[in-house]
């Protein structure tokens, strides 16, 4: 059967388009900042929010947002503020979002553990026609603000005392910076998962890095190679009956494995000792006999 056919399977193509455009979009300046990390310690404070969704009877998308965005703050200003590291800021995420995630679990009515099960690691048949509202209007507000302060946050990423000397707003753009990982979870946590949807901000970016070089080069190649794994992910999930997330994940990741062999090539042909600039002839060696 042409899986384009299906309702469920069309919803969860077009979330995976947009997912795969926007994770690795936000992922590149989170790897610029060197904080990798952030969307899984996002992913597990949104799982509180997911699992108050469940205990207060609402939807668990707009809990996890709000949820995830208020964490995803508090951390930064944290960080910001005290003397915290950014290690031991997201170390925080990780603990407390999975520990009153299974708090909350518990105390919601039954059931509730075979449907987190489709927020942990993503699901075809859950993207309804409202979940692929949500992910569009989040999606096209966090491309949009990135089309807008982009320049800006490369900045800050880039070498954030400079920014702040420059006269950047250095704080808010880190917070904005924040809110915007927070909404890139829960726009992915529907397809990939919370506990993997960190992979797709960063792997596509890993990936980029490895063929190509400059910023702009870099968000283009990992935002081809984002789509590529997501929907190549949800096609194939559909096939062998697996859930996406993990399909993706290991598509990406082989994305990955062969750029980063590629590239060993193409470094190597490159400085090959017989090799010669372009329009120079490599001339025979001079007989050295007397």
């Amino acid at each position: 059967m042409n899986p384009l056919s299906l309702d469920f399977m069309r919803y969860a193509l077009l979330s995976a388009l947009l997912v795969g455009l926007t994770a690795p979009a936000v992922g590149v300046f989170l790897v610029q900042r060197r904080l990798a990390l952030m969307g899984d310690g996002i992913g597990h404070i949104a799982l509180t929010g997911v699992a108050l969704g469940f205990l207060l009877g609402t939807a668990p998308v707009l809990t996890a947002v709000v949820v995830a965005t208020i964490g995803a703050v508090v951390i930064e200003l944290v960080r910001q503020q005290g003397r915290t590291s950014g290690d031991v800021a997201l170390a925080l995420m990780f603990y407390g979002g999975i520990a009153g995630g299974v708090l909350l679990i518990g105390l919601s009515p039954g059931g509730s553990n075979a449907n987190l099960l489709s927020y942990l690691f993503g699901s075809l048949t859950a993207v309804s026609p409202q979940d692929v509202v949500v992910i569009s209007l989040l999606s096209v507000a966090l491309l949009g603000t990135l089309a807008v302060v982009g320049r800006q946050l490369f900045a800050v990423c880039h070498d954030e005392e400079y920014a702040r000397v420059a006269g950047l707003p250095v704080r808010t753009l880190n917070l904005l910076l924040a809110v915007m990982a927070a909404l890139t979870v829960t726009v992915a946590m529907r397809v990939v998962g919370l506990l993997l949807v960190s992979a797709l901000m960063v792997v596509p970016v890993a990936t980029a890095q490895q063929l190509v070089r400059g910023f702009r080069a870099t968000v283009v190649v990992a935002l081809v190679a984002g789509v590529t794994a997501s929907v190549s992910g949800v096609l194939g999930s559909y096939y062998i009956d697996t859930a996406p997330g993990a399909l993706i994940v290991v598509l990406a990741l082989a994305g990955f494995g062969l750029a980063t062999l590629t590239g060993i090539v193409v470094r190597r042909a490159r400085h090959r000792p017989d090799a010669a600039p372009d329009g120079v002839a490599l001339l025979p060696e001079e007989s050295t006999a007397p």
